[in-house]
Formats: C-alpha cells, sequence, structure tokens
C-alpha cells in the first residue's frame, strides 16, 4: 500500500509538471506566432503609418499589449476551462442529493451574473485606459531618450520630469480604477457565496427540523457541496479579472493587425528583371494629409519630368519646395494620388515593391545605422553578399580607408543610430551599402549636405564614377555638387518653375540664378571673413 501510494503521488507529480509545462509551453509559443505575425504586419505598413504613429505606441503594442495575453493563453484557459468542469460536475452530485436545495444554491446565481457583467463594462474600460497611459509613457521615453542632448543643451531636465510625472500619475490613476473595480468585485462574488450558504443553511434546517425527508446527514452533505460549487466560482473570478485585462490588450494588438494600411501589391506584376533606367513623372500630384474641410494639401502640384537613361537630373529649390517628396513617391514610400511614374515605361504600381526597390538606390541625407558591426550594416545580414562584393563597394566611393582605421574593420561594433561614428564617417557607410546592391537607378538626398569639406571630396570622386552608366537624381542643397547635371529642375512651392542645364539657367535670370547668387554670396562672405582673420593672425 505505501509503495503504490508513493507512485501515486509521483505519477501525481509528473503529471502536474505535464500539465504546467505544456499549457506554458502552448501559451508562449501562441505569444510568439502572434508577436511575429504583428512585427511583419508593422514592417509592410506604408511611412505614412510611422509619419502619425509615435514609436512607443507600436513597442508598446508588441511588448506588452501581447504579453498581457500570456496568463491568459497559458494557465488561465486552462483553469477556466477546469474550474467550470469542476462546477458542472458538482451541481450534478448536488441536484442528485437534493434538487429543492440546489434551486435555493442558485437563486443567487443571476446577481452574480449582473456584478460580473458589471465588473466586465467597467473594468475592460479601464484596463484600456492602463494600455492606453503605458503606451504614451514608452512614446515619452524613447522620444527623449533620444533627444536627451536637446533637453541638457537647453536645460530644460526639471520641465520634462514634470512632464513625464504628470503622465505616469494619469498611468497610476487609471490602474488605481482598475484596482477599485477588482476590490468591489472579489468581495462582491464572495459575499452572495455566503449569502447562498446561509438561504441552503437556513431553508435545510427548518425543512430538516421539521419532519420532511430531508435528514441532517443529507444537509451536512449538501452544504460540502455547496462550498465546494462556490470554490471554482471564486477561482473563475480572478481569472475572469485576468482574462478582461488580456482583452484590453488584445483589442488593442488586434486592432494594429487590422491597419491595413499596406500597399497594394499588383495582382498581376509586370517581371523587371533588368532596368535600363528611363524614368518619367507624368502630371504627378501628392499630398501626405488633408486640411481640416477634407481637401488635399498638396505638396506635388502636376509634376512632369523625364530623366533618359545614364543622365543625371537634379532637383533643387528651397526647404520645403517638395524635393525629398519627389523621392518618396518614387520608392513608393507613399502613394500618389493623381498621375503616373513610370520606370523604363512601366508603371510603378504594376510592379512588385521589392523589385522597385531592388533596381533604385537611395542614398539619403539622414543615415540610419543599426546597432551591430559596421559588415553587418553593410550586407543588412544578406547571404548574397559576400566578403570581395563587400570590400569592393568600400573601395569605390574610398570608405576602405575609414574601415582601415577601426581597430576592429569591418567586426568595428557600431551602436544605436550609429552614434559612435561621425555623420561623414556614416555617410560613406551609406554609399558602400546602396553600391552592393548595384543599382541601375540611383536616388542622392542631398548626400553631401551633412559632410565636412575633406569627407565631400571623397564623396565627389566616388560619385563620379558610381553614376557613370546609371541614371541618377540627386536632390542638391549645394548647388557647387550639381552643375554637371545634364538637367536641373528648380522646384517651388511643389511645382517645376525652371529646368534645364547650369548655364542655361543662369541665362534664364529666374529661381535658380537667385538661388546661386544668394548661396555663393554667402560663400563669398565666410571666405572674406577668413582672410580677414588670417591676416590679423599674421599682422
Amino acid at each position: 500500500i505505501i509503495l503504490f501510494l508513493m507512485l501515486a503521488l509521483v505519477g501525481e507529480g509528473l503529471l502536474s509538471f505535464g500539465e504546467n509545462y505544456l499549457t506554458q509551453w502552448i501559451g508562449q509559443q501562441a505569444i510568439y506566432d502572434l508577436r511575429t505575425t504583428l512585427f511583419r504586419h508593422v514592417e509592410n505598413q506604408p511611412l505614412s503609418y510611422f509619419d502619425r504613429t509615435p514609436v512607443g505606441r507600436v513597442i508598446t503594442r508588441t511588448t506588452s499589449d501581447v504579453e498581457a495575453l500570456s496568463d491568459a493563453l497559458s494557465s488561465g484557459l486552462v483553469s477556466a476551462l477546469g474550474d467550470l468542469f469542476k462546477l458542472f460536475f458538482i451541481a450534478y452530485f448536488m441536484f442528485t442529493l437534493n434538487w429543492m436545495l440546489a434551486v435555493v444554491t442558485l437563486l443567487v446565481m443571476p446577481l452574480m451574473v449582473w456584478v460580473t457583467f458589471w465588473f466586465r463594462q467597467n473594468v475592460r474600460e479601464q484596463y484600456r485606459e492602463t494600455r492606453k497611459q503605458m503606451a504614451r509613457i514608452n512614446a515619452f521615453i524613447q522620444e527623449h531618450v533620444t533627444g536627451m542632448h536637446i533637453v541638457q543643451l537647453f536645460g530644460r531636465e526639471e520641465e520634462e520630469n514634470e512632464r513625464f510625472e504628470g503622465i505616469n500619475d494619469d498611468h497610476r490613476a487609471a490602474h488605481l480604477h482598475t484596482i477599485f473595480y477588482y476590490a468591489v468585485f472579489w468581495p462582491s462574488i464572495e459575499f452572495i457565496s455566503n449569502v447562498a450558504l446561509a438561504a441552503v443553511l437556513w431553508f435545510g434546517g427548518f425543512r430538516a427540523l421539521g419532519g420532511s425527508a430531508l435528514t441532517l446527514g443529507v444537509l451536512v452533505a449538501f452544504i460540502q457541496y455547496a462550498r465546494q460549487f462556490f470554490r471554482p466560482i471564486r477561482d473563475l473570478s480572478n481569472q475572469y479579472d485576468t482574462l478582461q485585462r488580456a482583452m484590453a490588450g488584445a483589442e488593442r494588438v488586434f486592432s494594429l493587425l487590422d491597419t491595413d494600411k499596406s500597399l497594394d501589391e499588383p495582382a498581376a506584376p509586370v517581371e523587371l528583371d533588368t532596368v535600363e533606367g528611363t524614368i518619367e513623372f507624368e502630371n504627378v500630384w501628392f499630398a501626405y494629409e488633408e486640411d481640416n474641410e477634407g481637401t488635399p494639401d498638396w505638396v506635388l502640384k502636376d509634376v512632369s519630368f523625364t530623366v533618359e537613361p545614364g543622365e543625371t537630373a537634379a532637383l533643387v529649390g528651397a526647404t520645403g519646395a517638395g524635393k525629398s517628396t519627389v523621392m518618396n513617391v518614387l520608392l513608393r514610400f507613399y502613394e500618389i494620388q493623381k498621375g503616373r511614374i513610370l520606370v523604363d515605361g512601366h508603371d510603378i504600381r504594376d510592379l512588385r515593391l521589392k523589385d522597385l526597390r531592388r533596381h533604385v538606390g537611395l542614398i539619403p541625407q539622414d543615415v540610419f545605422l543599426f546597432s551591430g558591426s559596421v559588415r553587418r550594416n553593410l550586407t543588412l545580414d544578406d547571404p548574397g553578399v559576400d566578403e570581395d562584393l563587400m570590400q569592393r563597394a568600400a573601395e569605390t566611393v574610398q570608405a576602405d580607408r575609414l574601415v582601415e582605421r577601426l581597430p576592429e574593420g569591418y567586426d568595428q561594433d557600431v551602436k544605436e543610430r550609429g552614434s559612435s561614428l561621425s555623420r561623414g564617417q556614416r555617410q560613406l557607410l551609406a554609399f558602400v551599402r546602396a553600391l552592393i546592391y548595384d543599382p541601375d537607378v540611383m536616388v542622392l538626398d542631398e548626400a553631401t549636405s551633412s559632410v565636412d569639406t575633406e569627407t565631400e571630396a571623397l564623396i565627389q570622386n566616388a560619385l563620379e564614377r558610381v553614376t557613370e552608366g546609371r541614371t541618377t537624381l540627386a536632390i542638391a542643397h549645394r548647388l557647387s555638387t550639381i552643375q554637371d547635371a545634364d538637367t536641373i529642375l528648380v522646384m517651388h512651392k511643389g511645382e517645376i518653375r525652371e529646368r534645364g542645364t547650369h548655364q542655361e539657367l543662369l541665362a534664364m535670370d529666374g529661381l535658380y540664378r537667385k538661388l546661386y547668387d544668394l548661396q555663393y554670396a554667402d560663400q563669398a562672405a565666410s571666405r572674406g571673413d577668413d582672410a580677414r582673420a588670417d591676416r590679423r593672425v599674421q599682422a
């Protein structure tokens, strides 16, 4: 008998281990799949989604909101199913033992159901508010860690700390509301359960003492069943709170999954194996957003131009003229509202996004580098990029000199956003990254505007070789870098006002001439100040 009991205890322990491990594994696997699906969905959203959605909110949806489902998907659902099974099993025996006492016991159930619905209606809203406030906290922290140098530079630490305290206080208040409703809900369930037990004792006691068929033994046994009946109800109350917390997180997660703003892929895409490099804009209109009356706030207005294979076209104009927007719509980061953009005669909406972006390389003005090695930032972990290809691309733009000066070369660790490198160094690495994929069309978004004179000279020398034989669309701030362009497009308030070569535009004596005179007047004044300073030093 002792051996049998020991084996039974061991078996119980193994079954308990198996149950706990299996339920937790199922829950974590579901969370893993959901988080992976969510991240893949976020990756496919257009840039317009990220323009209006704070980064902290996206982080909250993919981390803590998903994590809120963990308890419900692992032990929560299994425990709830077990409690429901116990509930119906005990109710069956209660009716078998004495149906009248069972009916008395169940008379409190409508009140329990009402309390439960009251709790669900109120606490769900508070959990939504708690998740919302947590997203605000994450967004605030992410934004301020990124811009901490601005906060410290202007001495705004105390003011920003007060703002954070306000947001944190809103989160605390929302969470305290959930605690209040749970603090009311749990004692209410306990009270109703005790009322039911008291009613059973009162009704059954009178019948037992009154000489009915109900005996004291049956009454005592029934009370024990009734106590066991309300135990899973109490456990379900705990699980119900977990479920409401999970449902609030699930609503936010699935609302993100329901956000289908991704760019449409063509049903029958045009195969684009090779690209000659003809770029055409035909009467393109584009707006990032609409005003309060629903009228588009046009950033590009009836833009039309053509760049032939191998030619270099430069876009110039004042800040806000729409130059970078041309790049954004060419790469289909945003969808145009009117007109067409053609690559080799094919509407870019008829091309797979992957094909379009494989043939069009981009050197952005604000270079983003991931944390990791230099090699990872250049190859992006693409198995098709070997060491020789990476080194040849680096040599082309003379970035190999930069890499050689790093202590660990291509294995040098790069900090978040490339903060351990200068802006010029990041710009050179961006050139290498684009050249590795050998694009047929190169887009340069003020690629030399943020580098020093020496680095600019390196890039200019490299550009002469890089752009040879490639269609190039250069967005320029320094007019000295685009004087040899085949065509210069002068933009003003979203429209192309002038076009021609450098000399032709100067002869027009229009917008380009004003930009040229203004820029070179500033440079001449700067050189004059430097010369006067040199004379003072020599004196």
